[in-house]
């Protein structure tokens, strides 16, 4: 009889909470929410245990690791380039190396004028990062313009090493390969010291002729 009971009573209970249960939906395991969630701002970079690489500072003032080689450089005022080099009619270009404060920037060119290369030329455009013995090293680029690799520029950039070697008076683009071609075009700075001014000459006294 309790048994019976007992069965009759969870039968009931069963069935009051089916009817207490929502609706079936096609949904699981629930329907989508009315409005999406709230996307935070991502944290700041700065003050990370692991912060991200920083560009490299500008120069702001050349370093002199060795003062002989900073006066030799500092005569530097031609450009060669060995492209045209020996092209009968082939000239020089100009380059300038100036002081602003601590800081020494250079820029130059040089045009061909060899016959049949009329409108290529290089140019320099950088600031001196360290001057050392035998080396100078710049910050900038170096253009070439040879209408016969590509109609337009051809640049090498970053850090370029000039080397010198012993009582040379030139300095070497290391990173002188072409981009375009791959010729190694030997884009030289060549010292060329300004002749010094001479003192005017003293004017002596003419002595006074005699009156006969």
């Amino acid at each position: 009889m309790k048994r019976s009971l007992f069965l009759v009573l969870t039968l009931l209970a069963g069935g009051a909470s089916a009817q207490q249960q929502p609706p079936a939906t096609p949904y699981y395991p629930a329907p989508p929410p009315a409005q999406a969630p709230t996307v935070q701002q991502g944290a700041p970079t700065g003050g990370l245990s692991s912060p991200l690489p920083a560009e490299k500072p500008k120069v702001t003032a050349t370093e002199i690791a060795s003062d002989a080689e900073a006066q030799l450089f500092g005569d530097a005022r031609r450009i060669t380039w060995g492209r045209y080099a020996k092209i009968k009619g082939a000239k020089s270009g100009e380059v300038a190396v100036t002081k602003q404060g601590g800081l020494w920037v250079i820029k130059g060119r040089i045009d061909s004028v060899a016959p049949g290369t009329e409108g290529d030329w290089a140019a320099i455009d950088g600031v001196v990062e360290k001057i050392s013995p035998g080396l100078v090293q710049v910050r900038g680029e170096v253009a070439f313009r040879v209408a016969k690799a590509a109609p337009t520029p051809c640049k090498v950039s970053g850090l370029l090493n000039f080397k010198r070697a012993g009582k040379s008076e030139v300095w070497r683009l290391a990173e002188g390969d072409n981009p375009c071609d791959g010729m190694r075009e030997g884009f030289d700075l060549v010292m060329a010291k300004q002749p010094a001014e001479k003192a005017p000459a003293e004017k002596k006294p003419v002595p006074a002729q005699k009156k006969s």
